[in-house]
């Protein structure tokens, strides 16, 4: 056991706060070595999981979904039960829509699920429980994702299937100990007022990783973000939500001498929660506050088949210029899920989308630009998102007219200025194959520190306190967010 770890070790009885579990947590994911999982033998286990399950995801018309149907009155796609998700008409003016407003489907599922990481110390150190996660969306079916991911209608068993494995660590008098619980929102343009409950629980017994899961470092874990299609949403959002370079961290940098990357000693200060910040915590939130006071955006649901320009075919409904989300049905088979067959509803998107943060060195410290994003699906109109969100459509397909502010200069970074890159997937239990193009972009002194009136300049310590709450960062932002953390390598 290193010197910090046994340090850490030392106050194993001091109550939690935020800065110790930082200080933990940052442990772990300067831990990139695992002898009990070697971090290559990641990527060898999840095709193992994607080859062994017996898995299989088929494009089915709607005449063939089973215990799904269309209401006769209203055309909303809903299933037997009363339970799972519908999906129904969404009708939303005001708010800077054009003229006679957006109107398109929405998935409407009103109930939050479990989105869980179990963690335990072994060797001093904390380590996740990630699991080899199969979702029918998934772009190669298996990705990797939180110990627990499930909606409310399956741990609960509506389906009948199988018991939810480690769920009784997230609920109920017995649970392990919370260190993270917050609900956060998700994708606003395709779920109404949808939300998860995040949960980072720890646990002090021996729990056993049963097939499917595995235990593995925070530092492993970010290893393998700048994989494509591999850390799953769910797991990113969780990620997010941990709190990351304690103050404690950055006072060991700074006493063991200056770094030689700098962007890396911006990243540590921009976690610390004692650094300087262009912005107050309580100026950022007042803006927000702000924005969404007078926010003139209303939504309402409508039934499926008034949706103007929208129309329902054998297996599929689209809009008319195919620039849209669709709905589409699938078949699944999937040998290792509670349930190993079922049939259901899920959206498919036309193209890949973008969400970028540009990042900034300001007096030292890296800020990344927010803006105040509007979603017609979002609970209070407007939250922290990414500089550049561009994920309902695909950006190649846009007019000049129509691309957001900066996306071109997002797009066009020298390869210099990047400091992230992948595509990831969504969430791959509604979304059918939906991948983004997640990056941050460092730029220079020649990036005005000025803002623009729907943007401003936060440190990621502002934002992962933010998220202490729910629902003021969305969830492109929140992947972001991991992307940044997983850059950062810790005191040296």
């Amino acid at each position: 056991m290193s010197h910090r770890a046994d340090a850490l070790a030392g106050r194993a009885g001091r109550p939690d706060d935020t800065e110790f579990l930082a200080d933990r947590l940052s442990l772990s994911a300067t831990a990139f070595d695992n002898p009990r999982f070697p971090t290559e033998d990641v990527v060898p286990w999840l095709e193992r999981a994607r080859k062994e399950g017996g898995f299989a995801v088929d494009r089915i018309p709607f005449a063939a979904l089973d215990q799904w149907s269309f209401d006769r009155e209203t055309g909303n796609l809903g299933h037997s039960s009363g339970r799972f998700f519908t999906v129904e008409g969404l009708r939303v003016t005001g708010g800077g829509w054009a003229a006679g407003g957006l109107t398109q489907p929405i998935i409407n599922q009103r109930e939050s699920g479990i989105l869980g990481i179990l963690v335990r110390e072994i060797d001093g150190v904390l380590h996740l429980l990630m699991q080899a996660k199969m979702e029918p969306g998934n772009t190669g079916l298996v990705q990797l994702g939180p110990t627990v991911q499930a909606t409310r209608s399956n741990y609960t068993r509506v389906h009948r299937g199988g018991h939810t494995r480690y769920l009784e660590y997230f609920v109920g008098p017995d649970r392990g100990r919370v260190l993270v619980d917050a609900l956060q929102s998700e994708q606003g343009d395709s779920f109404l007022y949808k939300r998860n409950r995040n949960m980072v629980v720890e646990v002090f017994e021996d729990v056993p990783a049963h097939d499917g899961h595995r235990w593995m470092t925070l530092g492993q874990v970010h290893s393998l973000m700048g994989i494509d299609h591999l850390v799953n949403m769910d797991a990113r959002t969780v990620l997010s939500c941990m709190p990351l370079g304690g103050r404690r961290g950055a006072h060991e940098e700074a006493a063991a001498g200056e770094r030689t990357d700098s962007f890396q000693s911006a990243l540590t200060r921009s976690l610390d929660r004692g650094e300087q910040a262009v912005h107050s915590d309580l100026e950022l939130l007042t803006w927000l506050q702000d924005l969404r006071t007078e926010s003139s955006q209303s939504a309402r649901l409508v039934p499926l088949r008034e949706l103007a320009g929208w129309s329902t075919g054998e297996d599929a409904i689209s809009e008319a210029s195919n620039s849209c989300a669709q709905v589409i049905a699938v078949s699944v088979r999937a040998g290792t899920r509670e349930v190993t067959r079922w049939t259901q509803p899920m959206l498919q998107f036309p193209g890949q989308g973008v969400a970028a943060f540009l990042a900034k060195r300001i007096d030292g410290v890296l800020h990344v630009l927010v803006q105040g994003k509007a979603q017609p699906g979002t609970r209070d109109a407007i939250e922290f998102g990414p500089t550049v969100q561009c994920v309902s459509r695909d950006w190649r397909a846009l007019p000049p007219g129509e691309r957001p502010p900066l996306l071109d200069l997002v797009l066009g970074a020298d390869a210099g200025h990047i400091r992230f890159g992948a595509v990831l997937p969504e969430e791959g239990g509604r979304f059918y194959q939906r991948d983004n193009l997640y990056t941050v972009i460092e730029v220079g002194d020649e990036f005005p520190d000025a803002e623009p009136d729907t943007m401003r300049w936060a440190t990621l310590a502002q934002l992962k306190d933010l998220l202490r709450c729910g629902n003021h960062v969305n969830v492109e932002a929140r992947t972001l967010m991991t992307c940044l953390q997983s850059l950062w390598q810790g005191p040296r």
